[in-house]
């Protein structure tokens, strides 16, 4: 049996909703969609962030590297201790080394202890000490000058001071004391105690009183041959420690004595202890005067008097004619040959102010009238900024090492 639906075409018929279970909901096709709020907010945190990050390490940077030039080098030259041009150091380093050996009877000796000290002087005028003065430990051991001295002027910052030889008041090994302070017992009572003073920065050796053992004498020479090449690596080793900062120790600039030490008995029976004792002394410059005052002996460099270094001292050679200077000597010639790798002092305060405000097209070429910049590479961030700022402090610069 047919119905009305049954005889209505398909195309005519109204589609309804399908509310019932099992029949296609209606959809509401003239509502306009949501506006995507979300994903909006997340491009915008994502492009702020990125120029946050852009700002943040933003920066404005000079990486210089250093010019360099190498110098051949034949002359003489004069320095001056601690002042000039020029000026230099001395420093020392003193090592002792034994070596038991079998012993073939005794002797009777008496001797001195001896050894040099530093004697300082804060007042504004020099100070002479006759011969004999004498120096006095914090113990009481009392140890003499032989020659008269006089210790320049100074101040109690900056002292005035001479090296003198000094000998033990009596014979006997009490007196073979490490470094120490002495006091001169003269100035006792007057202003001169505390103005006028010494300290040693070797030991005081050679003191010896009584029957010592003694050995045979080639067995000794063989012995002691053989303290001196065990000393002298470490006796360099030493100095080197002792070389202030900013100062050069070039090769040939030193010089090694060797003191034979009283033997003493040996704790094993029967056997000697042979003893020596190496002193090493130097010459040190400081690197900036040193490398300046060669660049101005050369030739052809077209030094005008700019900040240099020494990057190695290791091609040079010093010679002096009539050996190292004494300490109370204030000056002293010799002759340097070589090779000198000069390297110019780039001043990072120098460079900021030369491209302070400048284009980076403009800063390359003003720092190409710098000869202590042998290269620049300019760092401008962000990618837009095409300008230094005008605060040179806002400028980072670094040196790298020469190549």
């Amino acid at each position: 049996m047919r119905t009305l639906e049954d005889i209505i075409p398909p195309s005519r018929r109204k589609e309804e909703p399908l509310n019932r279970v099992g029949r296609e909901p209606s959809r509401n096709f003239g509502r306009p969609p949501k506006f995507p709020y979300t994903t909006f907010i997340v491009v915008v945190i994502v492009i702020a962030a990125s120029i946050g990050a852009l700002f943040y390490f933003s920066s404005t940077k000079v990486e210089v590297t250093p010019n360099t030039v190498s110098a051949a080098v034949q002359g003489s030259f004069t320095a001056n201790q601690s002042t000039g041009a020029l000026p230099y150091e001395i420093i020392t380093a003193q090592k002792i080394a034994s070596q038991s050996v079998k012993g073939n009877g005794t002797k009777q000796v008496n001797s001195f202890a001896s050894g040099t000290v530093t004697i300082y002087n804060t007042q504004s005028k020099s100070q002479t000490l006759i011969a004999n003065t004498r120096f006095a430990t914090a113990a009481g051991l009392i140890f003499r000058i032989r020659s008269a001295i006089t210790i320049p002027a100074g101040t109690a910052a900056k002292p005035g001071s001479i090296t003198a030889k000094v000998y033990a008041d009596k014979s006997g090994d009490a007196y073979n004391i490490g470094p120490t302070s002495f006091t001169v017992p003269g100035f006792a009572g007057t202003p001169q105690a505390s103005q006028v003073y010494a300290r040693s920065n070797t030991s005081m050796t050679g003191g010896a009183s009584g029957n010592v053992p003694v050995v045979d004498a080639v067995t000794e020479k063989q012995a002691r041959e053989a303290l001196a090449a065990a000393l002298a690596p470490d006796l360099l080793a030493s100095l080197e420690t002792q070389v202030p900062e900013g100062y050069l120790l070039l090769p040939g600039a030193s010089a090694t004595t060797y003191e034979e030490l009283t033997s003493a008995p040996s704790a094993t029976t029967g056997m000697v202890d042979v003893k020596e004792q190496g002193t090493v002394t130097a010459i040190v410059f400081p690197n900036a005067a040193l490398a300046e005052t060669i660049a101005a002996s050369v030739g052809g460099l077209g030094y005008q008097g700019e900040p240099l270094s020494l990057s190695s001292v290791s091609d040079l050679k010093l010679v002096a004619a009539e050996g190292l200077p004494a300490p109370d000597t204030p000056s002293f010639s010799f002759t340097l040959s070589g090779t000198a790798p000069l390297v110019y002092t780039v001043d990072p305060t120098r460079i900021a102010a030369a491209v302070s405000g400048k284009t980076k097209a403009a800063a390359e070429v003003a720092l190409t009238n710098y000869p202590e910049v042998k290269r620049a590479l300019i760092i401008l961030r962000p990618f837009w900024r095409q300008t230094f700022p005008q605060d040179p402090a806002s400028i980072a610069v670094s040196v790298t090492s020469p190549i």
